[in-house]
């Protein structure tokens, strides 16, 4: 299924920390958009997080094969000790900007409330064809730790109205930043590229004006993205 000897690299951030990059990860990337587009009834708003969009748990034995392959290849770069816990999704981003609502407009962390011993790491396979969409970016807040944890916090509470006014922000993907993240780095897309990364920085998916987006895996934003909640390795 995973390539079994992938040339790996990183790709520097901020901070000492990395972007670990697997071009032609998978054996047989086209039997995945297959599988989408067979299962295209099946995606759906699973309700549990912030994704502009619909997705398709994978089932466990696949949601497996993912693990063992960030244990083989990503847990030492990004300084995990013990898998905890892992799964796998297809996604497919479908909500124009205008239907967004705050927390969408803001680059997130897939997880803010771990303890100091656990780290939240996340891969992202690209499935559509190169040049369609973008890839992912990476953002560092520009305010100091309160203002930003205030900012997160009203903009999953206030009504829109209000948090537009408040913050000055309107809807839409973040891009290239504004007053409250500075982007610092974009991985380019590209079909069976996988990239892993530590989901407590802050990222999104590198959306463009541009961009057409559809529920139909054979045109839309198709990707295979992979979870997993660690134990960090303790630093001597």
């Amino acid at each position: 299924m995973l390539n079994p000897n992938p040339r790996i690299r990183a790709v520097p951030l901020f901070d000492d920390q990395y972007c670990w990059v697997i071009d032609d990860a998978l054996l047989e990337p086209e039997r995945w958009r297959d599988k989408a587009i067979q299962h295209e009834r099946d995606f759906q708003r699973l309700g549990v997080n912030a994704y502009p969009g619909l997705e398709l748990r994978m089932p466990d034995a696949i949601g497996a094969a993912f693990c063992d392959y960030f244990l083989q290849h990503f847990r030492s770069g990004l300084g995990a000790r013990r898998l905890i816990r892992g799964y796998a999704r297809l996604a497919l981003v479908t909500d124009p900007p205008e239907r967004l609502s705050p927390v969408q407009w803001l680059p997130h962390r897939d997880r803010f409330d771990l303890p100091a011993h656990e780290l939240a790491a996340a891969s992202v396979l690209y499935l559509f064809p190169d040049g369609h969409f973008g890839g992912t970016s990476f953002y560092r807040p520009k305010q100091d730790l309160i203002a930003t944890q205030r900012l997160l916090m009203d903009a999953a509470r206030l009504p829109v109205s209000d948090f537009q006014q408040r913050y000055g922000l309107s809807a839409g993907y973040i891009g290239d930043g504004n007053d409250w993240f500075e982007r610092i780095a974009v991985i380019p897309p590209r079909f069976n590229r996988m990239i892993c990364y530590d989901g407590g920085l802050f990222h999104c998916s590198d959306m463009r004006p541009t961009d057409v987006l559809s529920p139909d895996p054979t045109v839309g934003r198709l990707t295979l993205n992979g979870f997993y909640l660690c134990t960090k390795r303790h630093s001597v």
